[in-house]
């Protein structure tokens, strides 16, 4: 599944790297592994102990989450430029979702080794980084949260009689 290693130019496109300098780049660029996995290939599982981040360089991955009942349900489907399982760097808890290849691709993984390297070699760089995984983790919890209130409104107004105002 290994490929290599990445190009500068394919960082620069990629927003978790952006604001980064060239140098740093090339720095990253020397640390990091791109993997070539194929549709059916499963990178992690849910539960899995786990201290690493993906990027996807191209290609679609589909993110799957087991309910109480055992029943596992895509919640995303991701490509170019996505970034998963950032989660695992930043709490060291097992995985909290199954990721899946849809299709052909590329993949770049980050472990919180090469992360502690970048912070070694570049602490500025580091912190954009951190920066924008924050942002895009808020950015989930908002479309989250939407999508709960959502649910809620609807179970609400679908299971539970409101009472009718009196006229």
């Amino acid at each position: 599944m290994a490929e290599g290693t990445p190009q500068v130019e394919e960082l620069r496109k990629i927003g978790l790297f952006g604001a980064i300098s060239d140098e740093v780049l090339s720095f990253l660029a020397s640390k990091l592994v791109v993997l070539g996995p194929e549709p059916g290939d499963v990178i992690f599982r849910e539960g899995e102990p786990a201290r690493d981040m993906f990027v996807v360089i191209s290609g679609e991955i589909e993110v799957l989450k087991r309910s109480h009942s055992g029943v596992e349900t895509r919640v995303a489907l991701l490509g170019p430029g996505d970034w998963f399982g950032e989660m695992s760097i930043l709490d060291v808890q097992p995985r909290s979702a199954t990721v899946r290849i849809v299709s052909p691709g590329r993949l770049l993984r980050m472990s919180s080794s090469d992360l502690d390297a970048l912070y070694r070699h570049d602490v500025k760089a580091y912190a954009l980084i951190v920066l924008n995984v924050a942002r895009e983790l808020s950015r989930r919890l908002r479309v989250a949260d939407g999508l709960l209130a959502d649910f809620v409104a609807n179970v609400v107004d679908n299971y539970i009689q409101r009472p009718r105002a009196r006229t």
